[in-house]
């Protein structure tokens, strides 16, 4: 594995196309290798802002940061995954996950079986996109198959989105790439640990697997206003997290409901008050110190990719030029050597898994 690190951004769907897009090209500006973008309910569509912003951008690769099995075919993100590679030049990434079950309720979609779900579309995924005819899913007729990119075929990074212990695991056993949410970040250590684990259980090597260290960053020159934008958007998705995440910090979902009752009431500010202090533990916010200081320890634990989320900032451009003068520059020149990375690594201790397959 080399010691370079890998840098990119992660945004929500609640941008304007046109915000995201402007987003991707100072990304691709600052430097950044990679971009995702969310694809949550009722926000706009993943699928259309990547695109547009592929037609912006040369350099920076693109990602869904996630697709979901249980509101989307596999066939369908096959179908998406080849066409933005075709028309951005080959730097398509796809992200997928189960998603929350809180939101998928929303639609009336019962989030049955989560880990067998992904499984099963990842095989469908691996079928479609890289000719794998040994992992065609039962039911699917020979006629199931892509008739376009061919050329294209094992360039498609394939990632999953995820959190809990059997699907870190089950990630390490079949993906490219594992897009685990840090919540809070110093959750790296275990996360990496489960992936490397189920790489070797695969017969894989787990240096294969690009395991990026995503946490929710709030920066900005003024510590206050960061850590307000942070809080806003734990207030909102905080109770969806897993008993697992909040349990790390000694929290629940019902100690988080009062603040997300007063986001969805469009009282912003009582929000802010009513959210426990140690929420804000589940990601970063303050200023390029306090960035460089926390994610210092995921680079001391093995992380070689370091993937920036929302809400970035109070004002993500900002947030971004502080990321490419003050932040990524000083990661860079800290950047333990290999040897020492893969020690930190070995000594995390693995967790005992909880989701039901």
């Amino acid at each position: 594995m080399t010691s370079e690190l890998t840098f990119s951004l992660r945004s929500n769907n609640d941008l304007t196309t046109g915000e995201f897009v402007e987003l991707a090209v100072a990304a691709e500006g600052a430097g950044l290798d990679q971009i995702w973008v969310s694809d949550d309910l009722f926000f706009r569509s993943a699928t259309v802002m990547l695109t547009v912003a592929a037609g912006r951008t040369d350099t920076i690769r693109l990602g869904t940061g996630i697709l979901n099995p249980y509101t989307i075919h596999p066939a369908e993100m096959a179908m998406f995954a080849r066409s933005l590679a075709e028309v951005s030049g080959g730097r398509a990434l796809l992200g997928i996950a189960a998603g929350a079950e809180d939101f998928l309720s929303w639609v009336g979609i019962e989030r049955t079986r989560p880990l067998r779900t992904t499984r099963e579309a990842i095989a469908g995924l691996r079928y479609l996109l890289d000719d794998r005819t040994d992992l065609r899913p039962a039911g699917w007729q020979a006629d199931s198959r892509m008739r376009f990119g061919g050329e294209l075929q094992g360039q498609i990074g394939l990632y999953v989105g995820a959190m809990s212990p059997k699907m870190l695991h089950m990630s390490g056993e079949l993906a490219d790439g594992v897009l685990p949410l840090l919540f809070p970040p110093e959750r790296y250590g275990e996360a990496r640990s489960l992936v490397r684990e189920g790489a070797v259980s695969a017969g894989r090597s787990p240096d294969d697997v690009d395991v990026a260290a995503c946490v929710w960053c709030s920066l900005g020159p003024d510590r206050s206003e960061a850590r307000a934008a942070l809080a806003r958007k734990i207030a909102y998705f905080g109770p969806s997290f897993s008993p697992h995440v909040l349990d790390g910090i000694g929290l629940t979902a019902d100690d988080l409901m009062p603040a997300r009752d007063a986001i969805d009431a469009g009282r912003a500010d009582d929000a802010l008050r009513l959210l426990p202090a140690d929420a804000l533990q589940l990601g970063i916010a303050g200023d390029a110190d306090d960035v460089v200081e926390r994610l210092g320890t995921l680079i001391e634990l093995g992380a070689r990719h370091i993937s920036f989320g929302p809400p970035l900032g109070p004002d993500p451009m900002i947030a971004l030029d502080i990321l490419r003068t003050a932040v990524i520059p000083e990661l860079r020149r800290g950047t333990p050597n290999q040897g020492a990375g893969e020690a930190a690594r070995d000594d995390v201790d693995l967790v005992e898994a909880h989701e039901p397959p």
